[in-house]
């Protein structure tokens, strides 16, 4: 109970006043303790922001989870990116804590990196059982161009839609390199 107010509390902050404005006393102030007595349920504040990526990564595979994908490979690349696209561009503070590096000195925990690196793995098993092929150059490209358009989205028209009508666009570029054959019109 006391661990999920102080994360509700830290994300408070982060979405309020930004990652970087996290601190112990300002978490402690918002759940009403003292902050030495956070240090009852984390180690450091860099172990609240560990926690913090852990549960944007399960949140976000539990939704991928959900996502029925359409049989044709095109269709199902621009589904599984619109699904990340949104989850991303939904909240800032979880956009950058789950995929920039912008807390100097955080290296995520092996457990709380884990559902980040099952989310991309279930996402290739879901397209390879498509019959599609890809190398890791391929799933490095993929993940280049979605990330860039939601990175674009964030920092040229947050709430807008100027970068999240041009994903399926991309994909439909990417699966040409793939070449992926195209559906009939």
């Amino acid at each position: 109970m006391a661990r999920r107010k102080i994360l509700e509390a830290a994300w408070a902050v982060a979405r309020e006043q930004g990652l970087a404005a996290l601190t112990l006393r300002g978490i402690a102030d918002r759940v009403g303790m003292k902050a030495p007595s956070l240090y009852s349920h984390f180690e450091s504040k860099h172990a609240i922001y560990d926690a913090m990526l852990g549960a944007s990564w399960t949140e976000f595979l539990k939704r991928t989870r959900t996502v029925t994908l359409p049989d044709s490979p095109r269709a199902a690349l621009s589904t599984i990116a619109r699904t990340f696209f949104d989850f991303a561009t939904e909240d800032l503070a979880r956009h950058q804590l789950m995929n920039l590096r912008t807390i100097p000195g955080f290296t995520p925990s092996e457990a709380s990196y884990a559902p980040a690196v099952a989310a991309l793995s279930e996402m290739v098993e879901r397209v390879r059982a498509l019959g599609v092929e890809v190398s890791d150059a391929d799933i490095d490209l993929y993940t280049a161009l979605v990330g860039g358009l939601v990175d674009q989205q964030w920092a040229n028209d947050p709430g807008g839609t100027r970068w999240a009508r041009l994903l399926d666009r991309a994909m439909d570029m990417y699966a040409d390199n793939l070449d992926l054959p195209r559906e009939d019109p």
